[in-house]
Formats: structure tokens, sequence, C-alpha cells
């Protein structure tokens, strides 16, 4: 199955790049057993409008053409569900059990996601009600992802 992570904006050269970096590297390692591909990390520049919602409508369009049609879709949302580590491996061995071609994971720009995505996504995740600049998102996200896939191969990773 393949795990596709889109995020709207670029990591700077920087410490948050590189660890992101370094989990998505050992996610895809520890994924291949689990039949999970690599992470194709795809990045989508932030909308130039001048208004917040058009931006976050204009990104939502790219994030659709990024993540695929086929593709179940997990957003990243302050909206979402607090799921704890064992919840979020489960819920992504859930999706590619169903048969799912690929999970695309999506994590907004500045302005968060357009509201039309939740209802299209299979998931929604949050990282807690407080705000988080969207690099440490990413930088979390990769963690997590690859939290994940050691609780799924049973790795020692994770401790309870």
């Amino acid at each position: 199955m393949r795990l596709l992570l889109v995020c709207v904006g670029r990591l700077k050269a920087g410490i948050e790049r590189d660890l992101a970096a370094r989990y998505l590297e050992r996610a895809g390692a520890a994924g291949r057993v689990l039949g999970f591909t690599p992470i194709d990390l795809r990045e989508i520049d932030e909308s130039r409008a001048r208004r917040p919602e058009d931006r976050k409508t204009e990104e939502a369009k790219l994030i659709r053409a990024q993540a695929g049609v086929h593709a179940k879709t997990m957003l990243f949302d302050e909206h979402g569900s607090s799921l704890d580590s064992k919840d979020f491996a489960g819920l992504l061995a859930g999706l590619r059990d169903d048969g799912a071609p690929a999970i695309s994971l999506v994590i907004g720009g500045p302005d968060g996601l357009a509201p039309e995505l939740r209802p299209e996504a299979a998931a929604c995740v949050s990282f807690g009600r407080m705000t988080w600049p969207h690099q440490l998102v990413r930088v979390m996200a990769t963690e997590q992802i690859y939290r994940a896939m050691t609780i799924l191969s049973g790795h020692p990773y994770h401790r309870e």
C-alpha cells in the first residue's frame, strides 16, 4: 500500500526538515514488512490569496490533486479526533486491510485545512487542542507514522 504525506508549505533547511526526513526514512524501512511502501512526500506551495478562506480553498484543490482519487485520505487537523499512538496505528492498519490502494496523510498550511475536506476524509486526527506551527506538526506526524509502523511490527520503540 502506498503512503503519501501531502503537506502545504515547504520546510526550509534546518532541524525540523532533518528530523522529519529521519522519521520518514525510518517509517519507510519499518513499513516494508507490513505492506507499506516508503512514504512519498509531496509538498504543495502555500496559496498567495489574500483571504484565509480563499487560501484554504485553493490549497484544497491542490491537496485533492496530489492525494489521488482512489486514495483514502487522513487529515491532521485541529478539529479531528484525539487518538493515542496505538489507535493511530490501528487506523493505518485498518485502512490498509480494507484494500485501499493508498493512504494520503494531509497536513495543512498555516491557515489550516478547508472545512470541505473533512467530510471527504476517511479520518481526521488532531494533535490536541493547542495550536502548533505546521513545521512541528510535520515532525510530530512523521514520528507518529514511524511509531505506528513499530507498533504494528512489534518493535520495542513504543513503550506503554
